[in-house]
């Protein structure tokens, strides 16, 4: 039946997507996120899915009477430097026709933020690219959070097995990432049902991120409360609320949730956590010695006795700085470093300009959220090797468009959003010649 269900799903999208661009990348998005083929047990378990609707929306830029283009942001230019960087790494990677099987994966989807960038122009399209992300982490979410009330935590919370959050502390990530893009869906939602529905899904997927038992989800949504608590304008009422929501969800947690959560204090006596060190250790020490890294493939015996000889444990490196930097070397890390930095200047230059007019006010909220989703990415990957995860390009995609609408969008009246989200408060038409300056 779910394999049915995902036939009849992508079947019907395609005609729209050959004939919209933007339908196919939320076609793709929804695919490559969710994995939702790794939940059927049959035929479609491992067919193509990501490759037929990357491949139809890549015809459909031929095709389709959209208008296409890509907004050259900074943020955009220096995405492109760093995966050129990684292509030029890879070419001298130590294992170079292992490596490039990762970078094969990495620039699918680069090609397809690319894409991203080019077709999603309007409200509608921003809204619902956003909705895609949420529903299909929200899904994973939705299902943890009930699973670690019913078990109390005791058992941790797994992704979709392959790709990128198949482990239990990769999804805990992406849930915590996700739940800022929930939380703007809510504020800008007009419907009750809807903004009831997306609270209660707020608070599910975030028990589902500490029932995964991961501790750098736990830092990572401790770093996001605090922002939110910083920016809010009801600092006291906000204090309560997220104070009370990590009592009661620490309480329904089990003894095993707060003895691997207090290893955080202790790391030096866990066995996880000195490995990841000995990984980092090695990786600095690989960098040092080479300008472009050692490519994707490096996590290897003979590595370690290399650049970390008394190592006692051999894995990845476990987090988005380490790996880039042993992978692709110093440079590798900065622009790595730079992509987002200057995402957050987007971010603030979107909540500056936004605040000018009615009719983009909307876009302050989405700004904010998308900066605190970042911050739970770069606190929470610190722990983790997601370094080429879809996420949190997909946020860059939203802050890069978001602000090409604010700065082109003729000030006239647009329907309501998506799911109901509000339209603009002016409904007064503007004169035509009438366009937004920064």
């Amino acid at each position: 039946m779910r394999d049915l269900l995902m036939l009849g799903i992508v079947l019907g999208a395609l005609p729209f997507a050959f004939r919209h661009t933007w339908i196919g990348v939320l076609l793709w998005t929804w695919i490559s996120v969710m994995n939702p083929h790794k939940l059927t047990f049959g035929f479609a378990y491992d067919a193509p899915w990501a490759a037929v609707a990357a491949g139809v929306t890549l015809i459909s830029l031929i095709v389709t009477r959209d208008k296409l283009s890509v907004p050259w942001n900074p943020a955009v230019k220096v995405l492109f430097a760093f995966v050129i960087w990684m292509c030029l790494t890879t070419a001298f990677a130590f294992y170079p026709s292992l490596s490039w099987i990762q970078l094969n994966k990495v620039l699918k989807i680069q090609l397809m933020t690319v894409v991203a960038l080019a077709a999603l122009r309007e409200r509608k399209h921003i809204e619902l690219f956003i909705w895609v992300n949420v529903l299909s982490l929200g899904y994973y979410g939705f299902k943890g959070g009930l699973f670690t009330i019913k078990n109390g935590g005791a058992e941790r919370v797994w992704g979709p097995p392959g790709g990128f959050i198949e482990g239990n502390n990769e999804l805990a990530v992406a849930l915590v990432m996700t739940i800022p893009l929930m939380n703007y869906l809510r504020l800008v939602a007009t419907r009750a049902w809807v903004r009831h529905g997306l609270l209660a899904l707020m608070l599910l997927t975030a028990v589902s991120a500490l029932g995964s038992q991961s501790r750098g989800a736990l830092l990572a949504v401790s770093a996001m409360g605090l922002v939110l608590w910083f920016r809010s304008e009801r600092k006291v009422m906000t204090g309560i609320f997220v104070g009370v929501a990590a009592m009661v969800a620490t309480t329904i947690m089990s003894s095993s949730w707060e003895q691997r959560m207090g290893t955080i204090q202790n790391y030096e006596q866990d066995h996880s956590a000195m490995g990841r060190i000995e990984a980092w250790r090695m990786t600095a020490n690989l960098a040092n010695h080479n300008l472009l890294g050692g490519g994707f493939d490096i996590y290897r015996p003979e590595i370690y006795a290399k650049y970390a000889p008394d190592a006692l444990q051999q894995q990845g490196a476990h987090s988005i700085y380490f790996s880039v930097l042993g992978e692709h070397g110093y440079v590798g890390l900065f622009l790595f470093l730079a992509i987002w930095v200057l995402a957050f200047r987007t971010a603030g230059q979107i909540r500056r300009d936004a605040k000018k007019r009615e009719e983009t006010a909307w876009l302050h909220p989405l700004a904010s959220m998308c900066q605190v989703s970042l911050i739970g990415y770069l606190v929470g990957g610190a722990f983790l090797a997601l370094s080429y995860f879809d996420l949190p390009y997909n946020i860059l995609v939203i802050l890069v468009v978001s602000l090409r609408w604010l700065q082109e969008k003729r000030w006239e009246y647009e329907p309501q959003g998506a799911f109901g989200a509000a339209a603009p408060v002016s409904q007064i038409q503007a004169p035509p010649q009438r366009r937004f300056q920064p």
